[in-house]
């Protein structure tokens, strides 16, 4: 691989800059895992484990049933679950099919989930067997060329004493009804169907996943990645994260160690940044994975998830800004011994450099940013791993077979020196094939530069002088302050570290007088306990940014609204304040 400027500063030792990428299927790493450690455990759920041999037993029979209902190479089979332990088991089984896996959300209502399986095709869907969940599977299907729905029950992934009492005092989650003829059901597949997977060819370039990207920004669009995408950037991954000796433990030191590491499967799997850096890498490093079907449940909020992470000494911890601030100021993070938790990631909404520090001063791990999207399997930067290198503010390097340019705003095909503000954009094996069924979406983010396929980020960062980059913000979320450009994300840095702020967003609102000029508006979340009033925190700002950049307006709030996967929503906030001034 060519050497870039990335590699020549801060390219971390005994990483290589281009690593030969496995060419085979995805689901090859469960059958590799389930060959050599079978008897290891895998999926951990309340107590109980499965092993890499029971399921990839049972992925092979979900395949089998599959087949018997006409899934072939080409169809499209959606999983509509939260992080279960049925999980792995049908995402794999799907794909032993030969048919394209779709995820979907399953905190959506039923309009934006019969939009996901119109869009996609998905002749079958898998959804957990609850009182609210299987009713907004059977409504979403209508419309739709799903013909056979299969309803996953929690009984069986139980302790047997729970599952006994639950069952006899009825608070085991069941659907209040079932439609017949097209429903089936988990536990009667993997009773009945052999656990010897079809015998269907599959090439690595084939369409693997369709993954819907959040609509933060408009509809939701289905990314669409092959196997290869998919298997790439768990190697890239694996190969870029090397602990120093310097900042852990002799025996912690080196790789992600294989068969030894409890990854916590905090994040929904339906998104790409759980999927890849928490189901798929520990399958591929034959490790144990912890489900978490809702990481904000319990008595207070998260207490369930500091219970696990306690309870399973969880090591590799990848997470959300919002879920960090959340342990960071739970009222009983100090009952539970995190220090086993040893690496953790941040991505997929920006990392107060503040909330980072105080995140390692309560736990002792190793927190460092990366950056990614759906649309790159998805990882495409990572800060260096020792304390040394890494930046805070910034999302790192480019990872190993990545190339990343910052281009014009205007046609995205200018290449811009170092320190030059402009948008992002990803070459590397890891980019998607395009938007699902969408031709012209495709083209509008892709870009040829230097011989190579690139694909525009929509963010707006730079690239210093020894190759880290710095992402200012969303280009859609830019503020225009009379031709000045403010950035959200830079201000509410800002804001995180002010000793009374728990969370922080900031929109541009348009001036009445001039609505093509804008100006600042700030949403604060006090911490527990705080109080403050608006001109306090607009006298504070005052000697923390210049004039065009601080806010004409403060806010305080008791939440903000938030992502399934942790980032705040900014339109939701705007649209609120349009409508509310008559603006909308």
């Amino acid at each position: 691989m060519e050497e870039y400027l990335w590699h020549k500063h801060k390219w971390p030792e005994g990483v290589r800059k281009e690593i030969d990428i496995p060419k085979e299927p995805l689901f090859a790493m469960l059958d590799r895992a389930a060959d050599n450690t079978p008897d290891y455990p895998y999926t951990v759920y309340d107590g109980q484990s499965w092993t890499f041999r029971e399921v990839r037993d049972d992925a092979n029979r979900i395949a089998n049933f599959l087949t018997s209902k006409g899934i072939k190479k080409g169809d499209k089979v959606a999983i509509f679950l939260p992080n279960l332990p049925h999980y792995p088991s049908i995402f794999f089984g799907i794909l032993k099919t030969g048919a394209t896996t779709v995820t979907c959300n399953p905190a959506y209502k039923a309009g934006e989930l019969n939009y996901q399986l119109k869009d996609s095709g998905a002749t079958a869907v898998f959804v957990m067997d609850h009182g609210s969940f299987t009713p907004v599977a059977y409504k979403a299907i209508e419309g739709t060329d799903v013909k056979t729905v299969v309803v996953c029950g929690m009984k069986r992934f139980l302790p047997k004493a729970k599952a006994v009492i639950g069952g006899l005092l009825g608070k085991i989650p069941k659907s209040p009804y079932y439609k017949e003829g097209i429903t089936f059901f988990y536990d009667d597949i993997v009773d009945n169907y052999e656990p010897k997977a079809p015998d269907v060819q599959i090439d690595p370039d084939e369409l693997a996943l369709i993954l819907y990207t959040g609509g933060t920004t408009g509809t939701p669009k289905g990314a669409a990645l092959r196997h290869s995408n998919l298997v790439a950037n768990v190697h890239q991954v694996y190969e870029w994260v090397k602990l120093s000796p310097d900042d852990v433990p002799e025996e912690q030191a080196g790789r992600i160690q294989r068969g030894k590491e409890v990854f916590v499967g905090a994040l929904p799997w339906y998104h790409s940044y759980g999927l890849t850096l928490t189901m798929l890498l520990a399958t591929e490093l034959s490790c144990k994975l912890v489900c978490i079907p809702d990481p904000r449940a319990g008595k207070p909020p998260l207490a369930d998830l500091l219970k696990e992470l306690d309870r399973n000494k969880g090591t590799i911890f990848n997470c959300v800004p919002a879920l960090y601030a959340g342990v960071v100021n739970h009222p009983n993070v100090t009952k539970h011994n995190l220090n086993s938790i040893k690496i953790c990631t941040s991505g997929a909404a920006p990392l107060p450099p503040e909330l980072a520090k105080k995140f390692e001063e309560v736990t002792g791990a190793i927190l460092f940013e990366g950056y990614g999207l759906s649309e790159t399997s998805p990882v495409t930067h990572v800060n260096p791993t020792t304390k040394k290198d890494r930046r805070f503010g910034s999302i790192g390097l480019p990872i190993p077979n990545t190339i990343a340019r910052i281009v014009d705003v205007e046609t995205g095909t200018k290449v811009l020196p170092p320190g030059e503000t402009g948008e992002i954009a990803v070459h590397g094996p890891q980019v998607m094939m395009g938007y699902y069924n969408k031709p012209e979406e495709t083209e509008n983010v892709m870009r040829e530069i230097d011989g190579k396929r690139f694909f525009l980020t929509g963010d707006i960062g730079h690239m210093d002088e020894e190759g880290y980059f710095v992402i200012s913000d969303r280009k859609k979320d830019m503020v225009n302050v009379g031709g000045l450009k403010a950035y959200p994300r830079e201000i509410e840095d800002i804001f995180f570290t002010h000793p009374k702020v728990k969370m922080a967003a900031v929109i541009g609102l348009p001036r009445k007088d001039d609505p093509s000029n804008e100006y600042v508006k700030a949403f604060i979340v006090l911490k527990d306990g705080e109080t403050a009033t608006e001109d306090e925190f607009i006298a504070w700002a005052k000697d923390k940014m210049a004039g065009y950049k601080r806010p004409k307006e403060v806010e305080f709030v008791n939440e903000l609204p938030l992502s399934q996967v942790g980032k705040v929503l900014r339109r939701e906030l705007r649209a609120a304040e349009l409508k509310k001034r008559g603006m909308a």
